[in-house]
């Protein structure tokens, strides 16, 4: 932690061309966050197996895309990861210099062992983590982490052959869905989805999202944005009912399909709020060269934020909703709406990023959460490495939001840091009933 500290004053004070109020930065440099999205990786060493349990749709091996200048190998940011996490010596990328940082992370790791991710927190200055993963696993336990477990496979019982040839990203995605799906139905007791919806809906879906419960999910992710568009309609049971009953039979058409998907996710939606979990839908353009940026716009969810029925469900617009952090912000009057900008803490660079927090938190400022969306991207940015540049990104952010806020005589500084400590961990705390 106190690493952490001194690199990210040393980070304010280096770009000075940063209008930054340096008592407000010292303040935020000190606050221990609660990271919101997060997918870390266990400290699976020696003969333990390969963990491929931090996403449900892992994102590494889909056709080649345009990344985002921060997301590739030759981030300068990188160097600075690399000498905070592991004491790296030099300013160049050689294979031989490579080879010595994967030997020293591997050593770190074995001298850590399961206390190893609990260590990497602490170099982020994160207190907590929201861990979206599968299942959680070794070292990746409470009370650092904490479980979002994944819904989109229950949406999706009948037989998805056409959605899977919409495109090649698709056809991979669906595949894993398929294979979630079977995870739960063996966990449910079944090797398939029951006969009537009435009983898909009690064996299977609610007794999922009641294990996770058990388990100790605080919510349920929609990963929807990589299937669909976010255009959840509103289907009568009857209809539902019907659709399910001739999927038993027969692959239904993708019209057919989506009412009943939608019926689905508000059943589901309705269900975390019984449960008192959250519901959180990546909405943010992804991964892939296939990707939907149009299906992602928030404003395609306010049918569902006004639906009453869902109204004791708390919905959060994981990732801010870019390019559409307006619309975003806009959609944070409903009493059940809120968001966080992990993600955009690695895509965007700390000015960029600053005038979207300054618009929530003058909106809305109860309803803004940090996260860093780490996350095991290239061999390079490890989850390690990008909870470090994440979260260093987020407070930079933060800073010049309030300190333009403050010199624009709508806050004092006594506010401006409880506005910080709100986004960087008291709003995540209240909202999930966390201490």
């Amino acid at each position: 932690m106190k690493l952490f500290l001194v690199m990210t004053a040393f980070a304010f004070a280096a770009q000075a061309q940063l209008p930054v109020d340096s008592e407000l930065a010292a303040e935020i440099a000190r606050i221990k966050a609660v990271d919101h999205h997060a997918h870390p990786v266990t400290a699976a060493r020696g003969n333990d197996p390969q963990d491929l349990e931090y996403d449900a749709l892992p994102v590494e091996n889909l056709e080649a895309a345009s990344d985002p200048a921060r997301m590739r190998p030759d981030n300068p940011e990188l160097l600075d990861a690399w000498r905070q996490l592991w004491g790296y010596r030099y300013a160049d990328r050689s294979p031989e210099h490579m080879r010595e940082l994967q030997e020293r992370k591997k050593q770190m790791l074995d001298e850590k062992g399961d206390g190893y991710p609990a260590w990497v927190l602490d170099q982020a200055g994160i207190e907590i983590m929201f861990a979206n993963r599968v299942a959680l696993g070794r070292g990746i336990q409470p009370p650092r982490f904490r479980w979002v477990a994944f819904a989109d496979a229950l949406m999706y019982p009948a037989g998805n052959s056409k959605l899977s040839a919409q495109t090649p990203d698709r056809k991979a995605f669906f595949s894993y869905e398929d294979r979630l799906l079977r995870r739960y139905l063996r966990e449910s007791g079944l090797d398939a989805p029951p006969d009537t919806l009435d009983e898909y809906l009690r064996k299977v879906v609610s007794a999922t999202l009641e294990r996770h419960r058990q388990g100790g999910a605080i919510a349920e992710k929609f990963e929807a944005a990589y299937l669909r568009s976010l255009d959840f309609g509103d289907t009568e049971r009857s209809d539902a009912t019907t659709i399910y009953t001739l999927a038993r039979k027969s692959t239904p058409s993708n019209a057919e399909y989506k009412k009943l998907q939608d019926y689905l996710f508000r059943y589901i939606a309705a269900e975390c709020g019984r449960l008192g979990m959250a519901v959180h839908i990546h909405v943010e353009a992804g991964a892939g060269s296939y990707f939907s940026v149009a299906g992602i716009n928030p404003m395609l969810l306010e049918p569902v934020l006004n639906d009453p029925r869902l109204r004791k469900t708390n919905f959060v617009m994981v990732h801010g909703g870019w390019p559409f952090n307006e619309e975003a912000a806009a959609l944070l009057e409903k009493p059940n709406a809120y968001l966080d900008f992990s993600s955009q803490t690695l895509i965007h660079y700390p000015r960029d990023l600053a005038r979207s927090i300054r618009v929530w938190l003058e909106h809305v400022p109860e309803k803004v959460m940090f996260g860093t969306d780490a996350y095991p991207y290239i061999p390079e940015m490890g989850w390690e490495e990008a909870a470090w540049v994440a979260s260093r990104t987020g407070r930079q952010a933060l800073a010049l939001a309030l300190s333009d806020m403050m010199r624009d005589g709508e806050i004092t500084r006594e506010r401006a840091i409880e506005l910080a400590r709100m986004v960087l961990r008291e709003n995540a705390l209240r909202l999930y009933g966390l201490k």
